[in-house]
């Protein structure tokens, strides 16, 4: 195998910029996982807790669907890019970043589920969502340099089809 050249280096590690490493290898990550996870699992775990209007086996699928999307998504994450060519630094930093992000977004409107008053714990897991989808909308607008009006309407459409999906899924 021959020596990178100093360009391929500075592709490998994002170059002499700091903060270029750290959005390629922090954020972007994160930021991929944190929407996966608040996002993907609000269809599962809504349609559970409409179907069943009982918290705690809606906290077992939220649960489920947090834990198996943040797997999946640590090794699709990890496995995607080995960061030589991307310049998104390290594979395994990477994976656990996004996974673990997957999983917490995930998480934050489950744990409401452990609230044993149905109408309570969907009130607060509503809640949550929106303050996740606002968090989302504020790091894509920090860090990713998207206006936040326009990252704030891509999210909540995204987010809010993905709700209503998952509510219509449960009342069948």
């Amino acid at each position: 195998m021959t020596e990178p050249t100093p360009c391929d280096r500075s592709h490998q590690d994002g170059g002499d910029d700091p903060h270029r490493a750290f959005v390629l290898t922090i954020v972007q990550p994160g930021l991929a996982g944190l929407m996966d996870g608040s996002v993907s699992t609000l269809a599962p775990i809504f349609a559970a807790a409409f179907a069943t209007e009982d918290t705690w086996p809606t906290f077992l699928v939220g649960l489920a669907a947090s834990v198996g999307a943040g797997v999946s998504m640590a090794f699709a994450e990890a496995l995607s890019d080995d960061g030589r060519i991307s310049g998104r630094g390290s594979p395994w930093v990477r994976g656990w970043i996004c996974g673990g992000m997957t999983t917490l977004g995930g998480l934050g409107h489950t744990l409401p589920f452990l609230i044993p008053a149905f109408w309570t714990a969907m009130i607060v897991a509503m809640i949550v969502v929106i303050l996740e989808l606002v968090t989302i909308a504020w790091i894509r607008n920090r860090w990713m340099d998207t206006p936040f009006l326009s990252a704030s309407f891509q999210v909540i459409v995204g987010g809010t089809i993905v709700l209503a999906l998952g509510i219509l899924i449960g009342n069948l």
